[in-house]
């Protein structure tokens, strides 16, 4: 039997952040369902395949419409609060560790031109697309943010780190700030170490020319490993759209399917 997609667990999750379904007074089409919908997504996520190649025999509807059912629920944050919801469950079973946050970017290759595109230095300069990710000290994502590719690590460090949100702990405030965070020699600037002094964080960033590459991975390779779980979507190893918001999208949902497999095994 085929492994279900849109497990029960997930859905339990995803159903009550979903917008109400419109009304047609006038009739019309039926609309296909959201879980169905939201099937036809994590497909595409997962195979990485073509909208228009969406087989019709797994009752998904059309890849327009669920191209459109991903465009919307973006627009409205489903994405971001699934992450959420899932980090406030990790953060109240005290499965967030805060003692050590990883930060690292990633490039990837972009088949068309579009925001957050621009020449690629570590490939010849083709248009590519960077990604930038936040993780506990478990590898949990905690944060992503888009860039074009030719734009420098240090660039987003300070709008990465405020794009965690507050999570809920088991006891006290909510908690968004690590003890100390990590990076490798591409974030060795005064503008970065400030920024983590000015939120309290220990700055643990490698100094070029001073500390050895061979012992900048004991605490970072959490960071390259979340990297990689994301990768196994085959839809974000390549930007096939042009436009970023629906590239957004699909990182923001695989950060999350990521979190929900830290929900399940920790929670």
């Amino acid at each position: 039997m085929a492994k279900q997609l849109v497990t029960d667990e997930l859905w339990r999750v995803v159903e009550p952040l979903l917008l109400p379904a419109p009304t047609y007074p006038k009739g019309g089409r039926p609309r296909v369902a959201d879980r169905a919908a939201l099937t036809g997504i994590l497909f595409v996520l997962r195979s990485g395949i073509p909208w228009e190649l969406l087989p019709a025999e797994m009752g998904c509807g059309s890849g327009m419409t669920c191209w459109r059912r991903l465009r919307d629920w973006h627009e409205a944050g489903v994405w971001q609060r699934l992450h959420q919801v899932l980090l406030d469950r990790l953060g109240v079973a005290g499965q967030l560790d805060w003692s050590r946050a990883s930060l690292d970017a990633q490039s990837i290759p972009a088949g068309k031109r579009g925001a957050h595109t621009g020449p690629n230095p570590t490939d010849r300069g083709k248009a590519g697309t960077k990604r930038h990710l936040l993780v506990d000290r478990r590898g949990t994502p905690l944060a992503v943010k888009l860039s074009a590719a030719n734009c420098h690590d240090s660039t987003v460090f300070d709008t990465l780190l405020d794009a965690v949100q507050p999570v809920r702990q088991a006891c006290g405030r909510p908690r968004k700030r690590a003890a100390q965070l990590h990076a490798d020699k591409g974030y060795d600037y005064r503008k970065c170490r400030v920024a983590l002094r000015r939120r309290g964080i220990k700055s643990r960033i490698a100094r070029r020319g001073i500390e050895s590459s061979e012992r900048l991975g004991r605490h970072r390779w959490v960071v390259e490993r979340t990297f990689a779980w994301l990768n196994r979507f085959r839809r974000r190893r390549v930007r096939y759209e042009r436009r970023d918001d629906i590239h957004l999208a699909f990182t923001k949902l695989a950060c999350a399917l990521s979190t929900l497999k830290a929900c399940l095994r920790f929670c």
